[in-house]
């Protein structure tokens, strides 16, 4: 029995409908917006659009921001409904970058507080909770800095302030976190 076949006592797979709404709504606007070499151009994958690229494009194009071809029809509802689709699929991957950059910087040395004014946040506290939140979501082992099991790492025992580190900043070798 094929999905369209499906017994209508049967409740559908979320999973695996979202999977063919992607494919679907990678398809259209592909189909739509970038079937040619000179209008996939307008992308860095030169077949298809990834989830972002084809999200940036309908905004662009519907928006004025981009320039429709003189045979590209004009975006519609249902691309509209496409990219809105694959929102989902760009905020997983922006959260899965960010979670490895934020991964990145502390195993490079960054206190909680350098990371904080980085991405703008007001303290190191919020830093931390954004990668813990960042981590739960994107399923990312964050080795020492955040756990499962409810556990601390030694340098984040209560009564420090927020970004200090034990050994005043350096990890006793004299070369700083």
């Amino acid at each position: 029995m094929t999905a369209t076949q499906q017994d209508p006592f049967t409740a559908p797979d979320p999973g695996r409908a979202r999977a063919h709404r992607t494919y679907a709504a990678l398809t259209r606007i592909a189909e739509r917006h970038a079937p040619d070499d000179a209008r996939r151009r307008r992308h860095t994958n030169p077949y298809v659009p990834d989830p972002y690229e084809a999200v940036a494009l309908v905004t662009a194009l519907a928006a004025g921001g981009a320039e429709l071809a003189a045979d590209e029809e004009p975006v519609d509802s249902a691309d509209l409904v496409a990219a809105l689709t694959l929102v989902p699929h760009v905020r997983a991957e922006l959260d899965a970058l960010e979670a490895g950059l934020l991964q990145l910087a502390r195993d490079r040395g960054l206190t909680w507080q350098a990371i904080a004014h980085g991405l703008g946040l007001g303290s190191a506290q919020a830093a931390r909770q954004r990668f813990e939140r960042l981590t739960g979501r994107v399923d990312v082992v964050a080795e020492g800095d955040a756990r499962n099991d409810g556990t601390r790492r030694d340098d984040e025992g209560a009564g420090r302030g927020e970004g200090d580190r034990p050994g005043g900043g350096s990890d006793g070798a004299g070369r700083g976190r």
